[in-house]
């Protein structure tokens, strides 16, 4: 019922949306008469403050044409590498003639309420050096519901299939809610004596173990009963949508906690952007735009997945505590022993606190100290750890070292 009110509010606010769209290019645009008037400025302002408040929006596009390698612009070609019902693996192709001989990366994107696109900048930045795959998780409400329930344990089998299909030369980045799975996928390949495992892991910012130094998030999992996430936020996909009838967490609800985490931050970012289209300061105004066109594009989670990690992750610690099982089989990182092993952690993370992706290390006892290491962000959340300057200048190219190292 939920669901359906929410696409019903949306119904009334489509034309409120279109229509202050339409008026802030009336009192904006270079060749319209009104954009000359006395308040035209404030007026579009408004009007467009309106607009990105009740627009809905959409999962973005990747928008990567092109890179940089050896000071020569090359072009990207997006492919669809395998297609799950779930889940598309997107190959970032580099058309270069010269032949390079390049780390192949799996990057594991997480599948909690924003598109993969969200690592557009981790991308972007790994594509000079490297042939980078990335795991694009679909929009649950568009999987039909007869290719049936998507659980976490699906989730690690994905993972596994993925890197078997890239062969065992790949090097796997996981970034947030994945470290965990990953690690899954990784710990019973290794334990079943599988030969095509990857060169490298490296885990970014992830609740390998939320009982060290717990956040807000993971204290809302554990004051919660289970029962509580089961009745209070799964809904069922309205019937205008291909997955309808299917048990979902609505992005709409993900988004209403990301901004209840931060609300003055957020209102402090729109007041901002408000006033940025009155001094006509297009540069932050556009730098706001882009962030909240990703940041208010949200999709939903298949329920059983999403109560999985609740219950596995967050409540029980199954990992950490050696209880996980898939398909009868202990999950043992221990296992592993010939797969570099990399943790990085912000130190100002407000999701993963310090020391739950670095608890990897202790469950990985059998990989030799010198093929593991650690690093810590200094000054850096939890975006801050894959998109932004630090990303670029500083935690990437550590990652492109140790992958090389580890190649």
């Amino acid at each position: 019922m939920l669901y359906d009110l929410h696409e019903l509010q949306r119904s009334f606010l489509t034309p409120l949306a279109a229509f202050t769209d339409t008026g802030s290019q009336l009192f904006s645009h270079p060749y319209s008469p009104f954009a000359y008037t006395p308040v035209s400025r404030q007026i579009a302002a408004t009007y467009e403050l309106v607009h990105r408040l009740g627009k809905d929006y959409e999962k973005p596009q990747w928008g990567l044409a092109h890179t940089d390698i050896d000071g020569k612009q090359v072009r990207i070609q997006e492919q669809m590498a395998l297609k799950k019902p779930f889940c598309q693996l997107i190959h970032f192709q580099r058309l270069t003639q010269a032949k390079r001989d390049d780390p192949r990366v799996l990057l594991v994107a997480p599948l909690s309420g924003h598109h993969a696109t969200l690592l557009r900048d981790t991308v972007r930045a790994l594509l000079p050096n490297h042939e980078v795959y990335v795991t694009d998780w679909l929009d649950a409400r568009m999987v039909p519901a007869e290719e049936g329930p998507f659980h976490l344990d699906d989730y690690v089998r994905y993972v596994q299939e993925f890197i078997r299909f890239l062969g065992p030369d790949v090097h796997v980045i996981s970034v947030c809610q994945p470290t965990v799975p990953v690690l899954a996928a990784i710990s019973l390949m290794a334990a079943n004596g599988e030969s095509c495992l990857p060169r490298s892991m490296t885990m970014m910012g992830g609740p390998i173990d939320t009982r060290k130094s717990p956040t807000q998030v993971n204290r809302l999992a554990t004051t919660k009963p289970y029962s509580w996430f089961e009745s209070n936020l799964i809904h069922r996909v309205p019937v205008r949508y291909p997955g309808a009838g299917r048990p979902v967490y609505p992005g709409f609800l993900q988004h209403a906690g990301f901004m209840a985490m931060n609300p003055d931050r957020h209102l402090r970012s729109h007041y901002d952007f408000y006033m940025d289209l009155l001094k006509g300061d297009n540069d932050d105004a556009e730098a706001h735009r882009r962030f909240y066109d990703e940041y208010n594009a949200v999709l939903d989670m298949p329920a059983e997945f999403y109560l999985d990690t609740i219950k596995t992750v967050f409540q029980e610690h199954r990992l950490p505590r050696g209880t996980w099982k898939i398909d009868g089989q202990i999950v043992d990182p221990s296992a592993i022993r010939n797969v570099a092993l990399l943790t990085i952690e912000g130190e100002l993370d407000d999701i993963s606190g310090q020391g739950q992706t670095q608890a990897a290390h202790d469950l990985c006892s059998s990989i030799a100290k010198s093929r593991k290491q650690h690093y810590m962000a200094p000054n850096c959340g939890h975006y801050g750890i894959f998109s932004g300057r630090r990303w670029r200048e500083t935690i990437c190219p550590k990652i492109a070292q140790f992958i090389r190292h580890a190649a």
